[in-house]
């Protein structure tokens, strides 16, 4: 499955010459959007001899060399164990910085605000500096959640369609910080010439996401592969676009070798607008022979974890279709995909 991904991502009609021999680092490298990144570029030298190295920076490296462990030996991969919140300075040159670490679970946005905002701030302020030093490309991973609650006239939103954030919200040490960390990209692009790329990725799934995630539609893939029925703990209307994993590593390596500096693109699929329950239904039309249902509770949500308040939150995502991307997976190709992964 994992393989068949990464082949649909080479495919890509993509300048994917310009990374011959390039140091590209990864931040955040074990997470699941960071690390199909990772295997993607290990994937082109695989097939197309590009000679890229991979720097890879992570809170743990061992449950990093766990992630990657059909990885070990490879020379093309060098794991660093790092607080991306504090200054870095590589062994060697850098060609490109793709900045993923940051918590992306409301878990923890309640549990950790300072270490969820920490890496978007502070990471980033030092990885830009970084970049400067080295003349480096970057590409910061903000999120679809910057837009906050836009009215309803407004979704799906453009990148230049923006809503309400309470910033003295605990929970919006998320938003907060990845709006500010936009900020900062353009600034050290007006300032310093840096070569700073946004990309905006809302929900987004698919092999290696994290049954304890704790986001919805993670609890929905860990109660099908555990064949167990799915359960709502909301009235479940809020509407999402969920983008499937390989679709939204497409989207990423086109804003690095295609996108204009201090621009923002959004990396999400329109046609996969649905509500949560509507999500939950069509995860157990998918599997009928597990004979699930969609019950209802009004058990709370694990401590710690907060709901987010925006009722509605899908993208435009011309923009980046103008650079040649288009998404291809459907919810029920996706999902089926995820789900069969972890089987």
């Amino acid at each position: 499955m994992v393989t068949e991904d990464l082949a649909e991502i080479a495919a890509a009609d993509l300048p994917f010459e310009e990374l011959k021999g390039a140091t590209v680092l990864v931040t955040g490298a074990a997470g699941m959007l960071a690390s199909a990144l990772v295997e993607s570029l290990l994937y082109l030298n695989e097939i197309r001899s590009l000679d890229i190295q991979v720097l890879g920076l992570v809170r743990s490296e061992r449950r990093a060399e766990e992630r990657f462990t059909h990885y070990r030996g490879r020379s093309d991969l060098r794991l660093v164990e790092h607080d991306v919140s504090e200054p870095f300075i590589p062994p060697g040159p850098v060609h490109q910085i793709f900045h993923a670490a940051s918590h992306a679970s409301p878990h923890f946005f309640g549990t950790d605000p300072v270490g969820t905002l920490s890496p978007n701030v502070f990471g980033t302020r030092h990885l830009l500096e970084l970049a400067r030093a080295r003349g480096a490309g970057f590409v910061f991973v903000s999120s679809g959640e910057i837009y906050g609650t836009v009215s309803a006239d407004r979704v799906p939103m453009a990148e230049t369609d923006y809503g309400f954030v309470d910033p003295i919200q605990v929970r919006s040490c998320y938003a907060e910080s990845k709006r500010m960390g936009e900020t900062l990209c353009v600034a050290w692009a007006a300032q310093h010439g840096v070569s700073a790329k946004i990309v905006r990725p809302f929900h987004t799934y698919g092999p290696g996401l994290s049954l304890e995630d704790g986001r919805v539609f993670a609890d929905f893939v860990a109660n099908v592969v555990r064949g167990e029925d799915l359960v709502l703990k909301s009235d479940g209307r809020a509407i999402r676009a969920y983008c499937y994993l390989a679709d939204a590593v497409r989207g990423f390596l086109t804003v690095m070798l295609k996108g204009a500096k201090a621009e923002a693109y959004n990396v999400g699929n329109p046609h996969a607008q649905v509500s949560v329950a509507e999500l939950a239904e069509r995860l157990v039309a998918l599997f009928p022979e597990l004979h699930l249902r969609v019950l209802r509770s009004e058990a709370p949500r694990a401590a710690g974890y907060l709901e987010s308040p925006i009722p509605s939150n899908a993208p435009r995502t011309e923009k980046l279709e103008a650079l040649g991307w288009r998404p291809k997976h459907s919810i029920e190709s996706g999902f089926s995909r995820t789900v069969l992964s972890f089987r």
